[in-house]
């Protein structure tokens, strides 16, 4: 595996990245993939809350949000 493929939830704020492949499971997995998280798929990190936890990112013009928990989940390839 590639050194600069990271988890989603280590994606600085403003920054870019192409999905390389989704580590859970079951229901939860189901769940990413139906938002359209396949692989090469770009997400950018748009904002946190103001508690920090979840994260807004932009996938395929829709923003949406995970928790850290979740999106440590999910390996990306900054761009």
């Amino acid at each position: 595996m590639s050194s600069n493929i990271i988890p989603l939830s280590s994606l600085p704020i403003g920054k870019k990245a192409r999905v390389k492949s989704i580590i859970t499971n079951g229901t939860q997995r189901r769940r990413l993939l139906d938002l359209g998280l396949i692989t090469d798929t770009v997400v950018e990190a748009l904002q946190k809350s103001p508690a920090g936890d979840p994260v807004a990112y932009q996938i395929r013009g829709a923003v949406i949000a995970f928790r850290t928990e979740d999106a440590s989940g999910i390996l990306v390839e900054a761009i």
